[in-house]
């Protein structure tokens, strides 16, 4: 009998023990939740670009990958943002230095070839729209999804000479399938830089996985993240990530092929 009072006196401080230490763990365990942005969490819209802005430059990365091709509302998706785009850059103040940089724009044969498709097609410049339209309007949607290659190359030589902030506007509908995660990536690049932000537009991409590594490269470089499922999402975000206040109740006309 006394032997079975004391079996159960140990398993009771046991119990005890246990939730003692679970309940000063809970206390001293660090808060790594993140405020993921969405253009629901702004009630107002700079009107113009901000100084910040002015003092910093702006690379566009667009994907041209083959699913471009596909169609929202019948329209081919590389129409909906060449057309989305030839709408704001022209509202962008010509002193602000823009860059175009594409991927997914060359079929590869192999791996290596699909995987380095990524080209600066426009260097960066002030008064420069005109000169990005032209090679948006030129190149066609054929390949793969070289993300993390082209945030590589675009910090590491587009910026080359430059001062000030570095502000990556990346456009896409898919998910990294060739490199690391592009949010691995800016994690270890954040560890050393802190001039860059990326802003990614999530172009129709229903992936959960793909929307997890996006948001985080968004995140991690104190950039938007913004989902964008209609070509009114896709016109809206667009503006949001160049500080430009924009109504978007009508449609953006979308010339046909």
């Amino acid at each position: 009998m006394k032997f079975m009072k004391i079996k159960i006196l140990t398993v009771f401080f046991i119990i005890f023990l246990f939730i003692f230490l679970c309940s000063n763990q809970a206390k001293t365990e660090p808060n790594y939740s993140y405020k993921v942005y969405t253009p629901d969490n702004f009630s107002q819209v700079a009107k113009n670009v901000s100084q910040s802005q002015k003092n910093s430059q702006i690379i566009f990365i667009v994907d041209f990958s083959n699913s471009m091709n596909d169609t929202i509302e019948g329209h081919p998706k590389v129409d909906m943002a060449r057309a989305t785009l030839a709408e704001i850059l022209p509202k962008i103040p010509p002193d602000v230095k823009v860059g175009l940089r594409v991927y997914g724009h060359k079929a590869g044969f192999t791996y290596l070839q699909g995987c380095q498709a990524s080209s600066l097609t426009v260097p960066l410049k002030a008064s420069n729209s005109g000169a990005i339209l032209n090679s948006l309007y030129s190149t066609r949607a054929v390949g793969w999804t070289p993300i993390t290659y082209s945030l590589k190359q675009s910090i590491n030589n587009d910026f080359i000479g430059t001062t000030g902030k570095k502000h990556i506007i990346l456009l896409t509908d898919g998910g990294e399938n060739c490199d690391e995660s592009p949010c691995t990536y800016v994690i270890n690049l954040m560890k050393t830089r802190d001039d860059v932000t990326i802003d990614v537009i999530a172009f129709d991409i229903s992936d959960i996985e793909a929307n997890n590594q996006l948001r985080c490269t968004a995140l991690m470089t104190r950039g938007k993240f913004l989902p964008a499922n209609s070509q009114e999402d896709l016109t809206r975000s667009l503006f949001e990530t160049v500080g430009i206040s924009k109504d978007v109740k009508g449609s953006i006309k979308i010339p046909s092929n």
